[in-house]
């Protein structure tokens, strides 16, 4: 678990960090959903819930909510959830509401595993993500929702997920562990200025939204707690991450958009996604597209990313029987240090449902472009792998510098492209000039 103390020092500091870091940056892209004020404003306490750290409060979340999605205020109401600990359940949000957890706010999950609330498994995954079957339910919860804010004065949310992290380790799981916080089939919302900690799975899960953006939030969780991936986007478009730091024990964002036959058959892919201003570390991937991509990943554009202690620094991964596409995605401007391997784009990565999947649904990998990227204390530069059948096309390299003291070098087979001012000089496979056109 990540202690108490090391949050509340990262709590102080980091806005002195983003402040000198980002100060003079203009570009955004989360004026896609603004900052709004509600014209009512109630309190968890309003409900019953006390901050003690000891009573369950899931039953006054939940009437909270139950209150606001009936009384339909014009302009929407705020949730105030005050200093204290607020242990809590899982709970569903609501349309037209902010949560807002003030300064020394910690929402804390309970652990109890027994009574925690099942759902169905998603279609575009056909089950559990771990488990055939259902999943437990995210602590924080809103399905058709629109209109939503969960913000604060770096209030924290815990998911104290030490006892699913152990459920899985000695293999006791039932069903798929519970997300964070997901959002689905839901738009027009926005998750900004909070503090995550100790998720037992996946920490943010937009699936089939649109119009999500999440800003100045700060997620932690251990380097060995299991698949606590940091930002998710699954099968989701028009999303917005920036002026983030994340340090996880699994990928800090993947973007995602269904598994194999499940995600071919539902068909919603991932598209108009930025990353930007990203900071953080993990011992598997900085910024990741799939594996699980069989709906399609397209116009992505990661910039200004910052990763030290990292597994992989930029990893776009598929397999045989995913199917789907990715294509049309840059990354720029990208700063490693002390990574095991930079730039990874390969085809045989990741599991299946079942054994069910289609053999012959290659994916098709077209578009993607890496440029200003510096990288020191770099272990392997990086490696290029397609697939025999499906060739990786336009994979362009320019200005990619990755720096180590071990002589090791690339790795490329089944892939067309082109590199420009790459040290240390990348595969044959890649052609030494830019065509017209080309990339």
């Amino acid at each position: 678990m990540v202690p108490t103390r090391i949050i509340l020092w990262l709590v102080l500091v980091s806005p002195f960090l983003w402040h000198c870091c980002i100060a003079n940056e203009e570009v955004t892209c989360s004026w896609k959903v603004p900052m709004r004020q509600r014209r009512e404003v109630i309190s968890i306490k309003d409900f019953g819930g006390v901050g003690d750290g000891k009573t369950v409060n899931t039953w006054a979340f939940r009437k909270a909510v139950y209150r606001i999605s009936h009384m339909r205020r014009i302009g929407g109401t705020m949730l105030h959830v005050p200093p204290g600990v607020w242990l809590t359940g899982s709970f569903n949000l609501t349309s037209h509401m902010t949560l807002y957890l003030a300064k020394g706010a910690i929402l804390k999950a309970t652990q109890d595993t027994r009574n925690w609330p099942l759902m169905d498994p998603l279609p575009s995954y056909g089950r559990g993500r771990e488990l055939p079957g259902g999943r437990y339910t995210s602590l924080i919860h809103g399905n058709g929702v629109r209109d939503v804010i969960i913000t604060g004065e770096k209030g924290v949310i815990d998911g104290q997920g030490e006892v699913w992290w152990d459920m899985w380790r000695q293999r006791t799981l039932r069903y798929t562990r519970p997300n964070l916080i997901e959002f689905m089939h839901s738009s027009d919302i926005l998750i900004t200025n909070i503090v995550l900690l100790n998720s037992p799975f996946w920490n943010i899960h937009p699936v089939y939204s649109s119009n999500v953006v999440i800003k100045y939030v700060s997620i932690f969780a251990p380097h060995d707690s299991p698949n606590t991936d940091g930002i998710d986007p699954d099968s989701s478009s028009s999303v917005c991450i920036e002026d983030t730091y994340i340090s996880t024990g699994d990928d800090m964002v993947a973007i995602k958009s269904g598994w194999d036959e499940y995600g071919i058959a539902y068909g919603r892919p991932s598209y108009d996604i930025t990353i930007r201003r990203v900071r953080g570390s993990s011992p598997f991937s900085g910024i990741a597209i799939g594996s699980e991509a069989s709906g399609g990943v397209s116009n992505i554009l990661v910039e200004d990313v910052s990763l030290y202690n990292t597994g992989i620094g930029i990893h776009v991964k598929t397999n045989v029987g995913r199917g789907g596409y990715i294509r049309d995605v840059t990354f720029k401007n990208v700063y490693m240090n002390n990574v095991r391997k930079g730039i990874r784009i390969v085809g045989d990565v990741g599991d299946h449902p079942d054994e069910f999947f289609n053999r012959y649904a290659v994916p098709k990998v077209d578009g993607v472009n890496i440029k200003d990227v510096w990288g020191v204390n770099v272990q392997q530069p990086g490696a290029i792998e397609g697939i025999t059948s499906s060739r990786f096309t336009r994979i362009c390299l320019n200005n990619v510098k990755l720096w180590g003291s071990r002589n090791i070098p690339w790795t490329c087979r089944d892939v067309t492209g082109a590199a420009l001012g790459v040290q240390p000089w990348p595969c044959a496979e890649l052609t030494t000039s830019f065509s017209q056109g080309y990339c």
